[in-house]
């Protein structure tokens, strides 16, 4: 390929050679890409880290890796007095030097992963009680500490904060929301917004988390508008430094023995992709690294039905297809009401938004109105009011008890969709076997969303907890070691945030914790092992 002007190999992430170049203590005097063709030599960067994935995960991981660590606060008493005494007897080191295990043990919290729940009652001791009591922790910035790593993303820092509803509160409180270091409640007052309630809406959030890459000093490490198309490993014997193989059997892959010694093979990972310039043109890109961390969430690929139908262009998949809908007046006039599938919360926000823009609402849903699995039985009424007000129409609105089809809002509890029609009909089924076809203008599929890993060998269905199948946060996440988030089925992949089950920003920190703690100790034994190589370890010469 050819690069023509502004596309030039040398000139795409210019500034982020540079500073590894200085930080690895090399001088690089090209650009990491590589032309489709041709093999990776030597002479292009091997980073320790990228993280693909610029949300609260992959920022959260930044600052860890930037060298930011967390000391037990002087004066601090954690209200749990057995979690306190193991803390007590390291006060000198930091939390990433001591074992995660053991501060974990006996801990039990919303999160099924230990170190999510340790980092969090740290963060938020008894939050789950209802006490606001400050964290336990202060940060200190040690810049030996520091690990060279990239954060890739495709739009600005915070992922898809930027894009989610911004008339909607979250569900989380403000504070849940924030990253260590900088408090959100802070951060508002200083940017003089007016935060009402403790919920704040996506917006705020998403101005927070880009605000936080900046004053915490991380924006060197982030790229934005980049997109991945690949990552793969790649295998080289280090006695073969002029050719490169990849093997697709990683299991098969061992230290091999050549006349009684053991030859390493040299495993990283190749990340390819593009980054898109701001006259829309594609600058392709080759990275090379010892580790990847995932931090790509969950809302990549929204939720589909799989029954017939279901591609029409009146059949959306998103809270902001909807809104553009309404933005654009399509609604305007139409007696049909618009059929909202789902009964999570962003079905529940599309009610909302239905409602308030007096849009008539048919909503269709698979379980019983009783089910205790439903979110809403999980939400106080008087922090979530407007979703108990979703609820209780759900409840006291359903078609058995309104015959009238267009009144403002009628619920189809326990019905499934079974087919939409090209003349905007929905043919339903209820759990008796009972069909029914309604009509309407626009139908809203929310039923959840799931990480797209098309960029990884089989889209990653080989590392989940079931092999084979696709990757979602509740029913199949990635599996990892609990204590270190690096992927049991594949060494040097490592995985957080709703991939590894942890959807709430207040318990994804936990996976930055585990990640830096195991980079970290990995970094010293690699230096350990270099110095004894040179001969400062036992003085041999």
């Amino acid at each position: 390929r050819t690069y023509s002007g502004a596309e030039t190999e040398g000139q795409l992430l210019n500034s982020f050679v540079q500073y590894f170049g200085d930080s690895l203590g090399r001088k690089i005097k090209r650009m990491p890409l590589i032309e489709e063709t041709v093999l990776p030599g030597d002479s292009l960067l091997t980073l320790p880290v990228v993280i693909i994935g610029n949300g609260p995960s992959g920022i959260c991981l930044s600052y860890l890796l930037s060298g930011y660590r967390p000391y037990l606060s002087p004066e601090a008493i954690h209200p749990n007095p057995i979690l306190h005494t193991k803390l007590e007897e390291a006060r000198h080191l930091s939390i990433v030097d001591q074992d995660l295990e053991y501060l974990s043990e006996g801990l039990e919290g919303r999160s099924s992963n230990p170190v999510a729940v340790l980092f969090d009652t740290l963060l938020h001791p008894d939050a789950d009680f209802g006490y606001d009591y400050p964290p336990v922790l202060h940060w200190k910035l040690e810049q030996h500490n520091y690990i060279p790593h990239i954060v890739l993303g495709k739009g600005p820092p915070g992922g898809a904060w930027h894009s989610m509803e911004g008339s909607m509160l979250t569900i989380s409180f403000g504070d849940w929301m924030e990253l260590p270091g900088l408090s959100f409640k802070d951060w508002a007052a200083s940017k003089r917004r007016n935060i009402k309630s403790d919920r704040v809406m996506p917006e705020e959030i998403a101005c927070y988390y880009k605000h936080y890459v900046k004053v915490m000093g991380l924006q060197k490490n982030f790229r934005d508008n980049v997109y991945i198309t690949s990552v793969s490993r790649l295998y080289r014997e280090k006695d073969d430094e002029g050719r490169s193989h990849q093997n697709e059997d990683i299991s098969t892959q061992h230290l091999e023995m050549e006349d009684g010694q053991k030859s390493l093979i040299k495993r990283n990972w190749e990340v390819r992709g593009y980054q898109r310039a701001t006259d829309g043109s594609h600058v392709p890109f080759c990275l090379f690294a010892e580790n990847v961390a995932l931090a790509t969430g969950t809302f990549d690929s929204p939720g589909r039905l799989q029954v017939e139908g279901e591609d029409f262009p009146f059949v959306l998949h998103s809270m902001s297809d909807f809104g553009a809908a309404i933005s654009k007046g399509k609604f305007r006039g139409k007696a049909d009401p618009v059929l909202i599938v789902g009964a999570g919360l962003t079905a529940a926000d599309a009610v909302l938004c239905a409602y308030n823009n007096n849009i008539p609402v048919v909503h269709v849903f698979r379980r019983r109105v009783t089910d205790t699995s439903l979110i809403f039985q999980q939400l106080p009424k008087k922090l979530y009011p407007e979703y108990h007000k979703v609820y209780h129409m759900m409840c006291t609105q359903s078609h058995t008890v309104d015959s009238n089809q267009h009144s403002a809002y009628t619920s189809f509890p326990e019905h499934n969709v079974l087919s939409f029609k090209p003349e905007m009909k929905c043919v339903l089924q209820s759990a008796s076997g009972l069909k029914k076809i309604l009509k309407f203008s626009v139908a809203l599929v929310l039923i959840g969303s799931h990480p797209n890993l098309f960029f990884l060998k089989d889209q990653g269905h080989s590392i989940g907890h079931h092999s084979n199948q696709p990757i979602t946060c509740k029913g199949n996440p990635i599996e990892i070691d609990p204590y270190t988030y690096e992927c049991t089925k594949e060494a040097n992949l490592f995985a957080l945030g709703p991939l590894v089950g942890d959807n709430f920003v207040r318990f994804l920190k936990g996976g930055a914790l585990g990640i830096a703690r195991c980079l970290a100790i990995r970094q010293k034994k690699k230096h350990e092992l270099i110095g004894s190589e040179d001969g400062g370890g036992d003085g041999v010469p």
